[in-house]
Formats: C-alpha cells, sequence, structure tokens
C-alpha cells in the first residue's frame, strides 16, 4: 500500500529518499480502509487526518438548511483528501467527506506531519508543489463560477474525464453547481457533437 504513495513522493520531489527516510514515511502514514458511504470526516469534528487515497473515490460537501448536498471537491486515487481549514486550524470543520466506493487510503496526523516528516527534503519538496497545485485548482475552480454551465460543464469534461466515470450524474451536477437537468441536456448536446 505504501508503495503507492512513495512512487507518487518520487513523482513530485526531485530530491530521492533516503532508506530511512522510508521507514519513516511508512511508520506515520497509517493504512485505512473506508466501506463505499463511510465518513471519513463529519461536520463539526475537528480534522485530525489527511488521507493519501490508494483505491478509491471520496467526496467533500456541505449539506444545507433544506437538505441539499454542495460538492466542494471531489477526489481519487492518488489524490489527496482533508479538510484543510480544519486539519491546520484545529477548529470544528464544516464539511463532510466520505467513500464514494470503497477506500484504502494512508492517513497522517498533522503532529507527524510537522515532527516526523518535517525534516524530510522530498517531503518538503512535494508538500510545495502540492500547495501550489492545489492555489491553482482553488482559483480555477472559483473562477469558474462565473462560466455558464455548458463552459463549466466543458472545462470538467478537459480537466477531469475520469469523474464522469467514477462519479454520477448528481453528484457530478452538484460538483458544477447545476441541476441534474441542465447537466443530462449538456451531456446529451455533447454526445451529439
Amino acid at each position: 500500500m505504501h508503495e503507492t504513495l512513495l512512487t507518487y513522493i518520487s513523482e513530485h520531489s526531485s530530491t530521492p529518499l533516503t532508506a530511512a527516510e522510508v521507514e519513516v514515511i511508512k511508520e506515520v502514514f497509517v493504512p485505512k480502509k473506508l466501506k463505499k458511504r463511510q465518513f471519513f470526516l463529519q461536520e463539526g469534528e475537528v480534522c485530525k487526518y489527511a488521507a493519501f487515497i490508494v483505491k478509491g473515490a471520496m467526496r467533500q460537501y456541505r449539506v444545507d438548511d433544506k437538505g441539499v448536498e454542495h460538492i466542494l471537491r471531489l477526489s481519487i486515487e492518488n489524490w489527496w483528501v482533508s479538510d484543510r481549514e480544519s486539519y491546520i486550524m484545529l477548529t470544528p470543520s464544516r464539511y463532510n467527506i466520505d467513500a464514494w466506493e470503497d477506500c484504502e487510503l494512508l492517513t497522517l496526523t498533522r503532529a507527524d506531519f510537522l515532527g516526523s516528516l518535517s525534516a524530510i527534503p522530498a517531503i518538503n519538496e512535494m508538500t510545495k508543489k502540492m500547495d501550489d497545485n492545489f492555489a491553482i485548482a482553488t482559483q480555477r475552480r472559483v473562477s469558474s463560477i462565473s462560466l455558464s454551465a455548458e463552459e463549466r460543464y466543458a472545462e470538467l469534461v478537459q480537466t477531469y474525464p475520469e469523474f464522469l466515470q467514477r462519479f454520477p450524474q448528481h453528484l457530478i451536477a452538484s460538483y458544477l453547481g447545476i441541476s441534474r437537468e441542465t447537466l443530462s441536456r449538456l451531456r446529451s448536446h455533447a454526445a451529439k457533437k
């Protein structure tokens, strides 16, 4: 299970890991399995773990006063999940994170990240790249608010085509901030092109 993470670290860092660093990584990243629909984090809890997805798919969402789910993030293999604000600030989360498919994760506490891993150059390099990529993805996600539904769908198809195979239409629609009917119309229109 750790081999997938070690490959990810190597691909996101030009600094090679030493044998001792590999052992530290294997020690601090704890395997966890979730069944479909099982929570990784529930609203109101403090996010004590970040997780690397080895296998499966997850979603991060809020539920409004009317009981409607609003998808903030969809995640698949080789992605990281957590509520960054809650994880860093140790504040109650405003989000739920659950498994959309059965998942195999490697979890990490904030204390282990700041302690054991902070001395590993490859981890620091990887983390900087991840933070940069997260900032860019967040900026794109926010800027997509001003796009039409058709443009948002086209951007999703181009950027994350695998989402269309892994997540049902109602989750994709929520992620895009459109109705299921609009998504169905857009998919039908795109298929005719």
